[in-house]
């Protein structure tokens, strides 16, 4: 039974890693072979193009020419941000025109400008610079966030740092004194959500998922020797357990808070593949990188619970502000997700994102989800993402 179903579970479980292909944009089926003229040629897979054209509303030709398009900006944005130098304020990809939209201050040279837009990218002129915003949202990070704040990130098409404040906690006098100290570190917007940041860790219930003792959590990435998974989900040395109960590992290192990330040994029968499973909703995925994907992309998300779901990328560098305390260098997301799903993958195109860290909100009525970028994992633990 365990030999039979662990072929599934090596591609959900420990490769689960990818169970967020279909929600996210893999261009090629995992049954296809990596050298084969469909895994070369394919934008997508037909479950992804679905789940795009499910949760965005575009036509499939839609669904295919915004998959290219964030590919073309993803690729921009690193040269970008060299060409526009000490100008720089932020880049994010816009849905409606379907460039990379580049932030320069009024001291960019024409040249400068000229260059961007003929690399293909929009431009716009803004007020504050990226190191100005990067250097504000810092000296917030120093402050001590009472509950009723719930993140803070820069917003680079708002060209200010945003602070989040839970609705019915705005006039805390807690809340209130943080958003006026926040205001002088630098240019501050305060917006309001629904409900606090908590995480998505759940107690034990049937699927594929991992457990270490009670909790469950869902795989991320498949690494060499191993998989990246949230830190909360369980700390260094805990026994992991797969699907059937038999044991897969151990975490090797976990970080929470400050950071929620970690990674688990795979041995024991247990194995890795670069794929992403799609939980018989959409076929699965190959894995082929970690390029990442600007703000403003479309990313998707699969876990244990909720499978697969799908939205953008809202911002970067966000600080979350969990009841445990805050987590930094977080990627926020549109993405829905629930208890369990805590671990599991985001992925755009067929590059991999990160893992799920929490979020607030349900795939029912709808939320926002953070992630723990996956090229930070992976450069703390000196791994490598197992590709196709």
């Amino acid at each position: 039974m365990r030999r039979t179903r662990l072929t599934h579970a090596g591609v959900a479980a420990l490769l689960m890693i990818g169970s967020w292909t279909a929600a996210g944009t893999l261009p090629a089926s995992a049954q296809d072979a990596p050298d084969s003229p469909t895994a070369r040629s394919a934008p997508a897979s037909d479950g992804l193009l679905q789940a795009m054209q499910r949760d965005f509303g575009l036509t499939r030709a839609e669904a295919e020419d915004r998959l290219a398009a964030e590919r073309e900006a993803t690729e921009l944005a690193p040269e970008a941000r060299k060409t526009a130098g000490p100008a720089y304020g932020g880049a994010w990809f816009d849905a409606k025109s379907e460039k990379l939209t580049v932030a320069v201050t009024p001291d960019a040279d024409a040249s400068t400008v000229r260059s961007l837009r003929a690399s293909g990218a929009a431009v716009r002129t803004v007020e504050h610079s990226a190191r100005q915003l990067d250097a504000a949202k810092s000296r917030i990070d120093r402050l001590d966030a009472p509950s009723g704040v719930s993140s803070w990130a820069v917003d680079p098409a708002a060209n200010t740092v945003v602070v989040n404040v839970v609705a019915d906690k705005r006039a805390d006098n807690d809340v209130r004194s943080f958003v006026d100290e926040a205001r002088e570190a630098g240019p501050v917007t305060v917006r309001t959500v629904e409900a606090a940041a908590e995480t998505f860790a759940a107690g034990t219930v049937g699927g594929d998922p991992y457990y270490t003792g009670n909790v469950r959590c869902s795989i991320g990435f498949s690494v060499h020797g191993g998989f990246v998974t949230a830190g909360h989900c369980g700390g260094a040395g805990q026994q992991v357990r797969g699907w059937d109960g038999s044991y897969i590992g151990n975490f090797q290192g976990s970080s929470f808070p400050g950071n929620d990330y970690a990674w688990v040994n795979v041995g024991s029968g247990w194995w890795t593949v670069p794929v992403v499973l799609g939980w018989g909703t959409v076929s699965d995925q190959l894995v082929r990188g970690s390029a990442e994907a600007p703000v403003g992309a479309s990313i998707c998300r699969s876990g244990s619970t909720t499978h697969w779901h799908c939205g953008r990328v809202l911002a970067k560098n966000e600080t979350v502000n969990y009841s445990q305390g805050a987590v930094h260098q977080m990627t926020k997301t549109s993405v829905c997700a629930e208890g369990g799903d805590s671990g599991g993958s985001f992925i755009s195109g067929d590059q991999a994102q990160g893992v799920t860290s929490g979020g607030w909100g349900n795939c029912s009525s709808g939320g926002e989800t953070w992630f723990q970028p996956v090229n930070e994992i992976l450069n703390r633990y000196g791994l490598t993402l197992h590709t196709a």
